[in-house]
């Protein structure tokens, strides 16, 4: 059975953190990669590994990726879209839903009648939620996004699942909690201050929460549903194993674990790991925009059904998160 691993956006923080993590999984053996992106990939050490630059959006090019040197992969992992704005709706379908359409259709036409399913790993998002949802996402919770980029990430998830209902792949749908503490420079996502405000002040660097006008405001008992990137790594990797028997036969989609944790939560994290230093670079300029948005997303799965086909959930909530993101990446104040 091939051990050839491709992974899109690899030039991205979370496919080179991917592409590591797999080159060290003991479940991974003889490991070789193709890493594509829109700009060349670097190259983990230790392993065949075959760069690729690509516009995922070029049929030519999506073939291209299929044709290496090292050939067809057994797993394919689609990391993540990119976010692109409400207002630029042919951009936004392009880019968030042809290229993955592009990629399936490569792959089912390179598909062998009857040969081993190439297993298809998609990163999706609590984004496909939205409108009145109930206080536990189950399972069987209907997905009604209210954004681009959850439209993006649900019409995906259906192709796959029906690609999977086909038999033209093995596809395996990982609904991802937002990730806390992501290192690297802030980005202009919503969701970039739940970051940010453990991240830029720990640097000794100034930034601005959304939520709230100080640290006494009331508005930061916000809930969150969160994860760290050493947790969603691991269970990203893991998706790579899980026998397929194991999902039920009218949908992949599972969401990952992950825990609540409010604004408030990771303020005090910070404090009690770092003191009250670091809480002088943390700025407040409550934004209704954003509060708004990030006020939809739900706050609270239900994690069995993750837990039972062996994903793991964080433990302790955010204070070891902010432990290991100081010890990882440093303080420089």
């Amino acid at each position: 059975m091939s051990n050839v691993v491709l992974i899109t956006g690899a030039a991205g923080w979370l496919g080179g953190l991917l592409a590591r993590a797999l080159r060290d999984d003991p479940r991974s053996p003889d490991l070789q990669l193709i890493l594509a992106d829109v700009v060349v990939p670097t190259a983990p050490a230790g392993v065949d590994c075959v760069a690729i630059k690509a516009d995922l959006t070029d049929e030519r090019q999506v073939k291209g990726i299929l044709e290496s040197r090292l050939g067809m992969p057994g797993t394919v992992y689609y990391p993540d879209l990119n976010r692109v704005i409400d207002s630029l709706f042919d951009v936004g379908a392009q880019v968030n839903v042809d290229s993955i359409r592009l990629l399936l259709d490569a792959i089912r036409r390179k598909q062998e009648p009857g040969g081993h399913l190439i297993k298809f790993i998609f990163t999706s998002s609590l984004a496909v939620y939205g409108g009145p949802l109930p206080e536990i996402i189950l399972p069987s919770t209907i997905a009604t996004p209210e954004s681009a980029y959850g439209v993006g990430k649900l019409a995906s998830e259906l192709f796959i699942n029906e690609y999977t209902r086909r038999g033209f792949i093995d596809g395996r749908i990982l609904r991802l909690p937002t990730i806390v503490v992501r290192p690297g420079p802030p980005s202009p996502a919503t969701s970039a201050f739940i970051s940010g405000i453990i991240r830029e002040p720990l640097h000794g660097l100034e930034t601005t929460c959304p939520i709230g006008d100080s640290l006494d405001s009331p508005a930061l008992n916000l809930p969150l549903w969160l994860a760290s990137p050493h947790t969603t790594i691991a269970n990203i990797v893991h998706a790579k194993h899980v026998p397929a028997e194991q999902f039920p036969p009218h949908s992949r989609v599972v969401c990952l674990p992950g825990f609540t944790a409010t604004v408030r939560d990771e303020i005090l994290a910070l404090e009690k790991v770092a003191g009250r230093e670091p809480l002088a670079f943390l700025k407040f300029k409550d934004d209704p925009v954003n509060r708004r948005v990030v006020s939809s997303w739900p706050a609270i799965f239900d994690n069995a059904y993750a837990l039972s086909l062996g994903f793991e959930s964080d433990v302790g909530g955010m204070e070891p998160i902010v432990r290991k993101f100081q010890s990882d990446h440093g303080r420089s104040i």
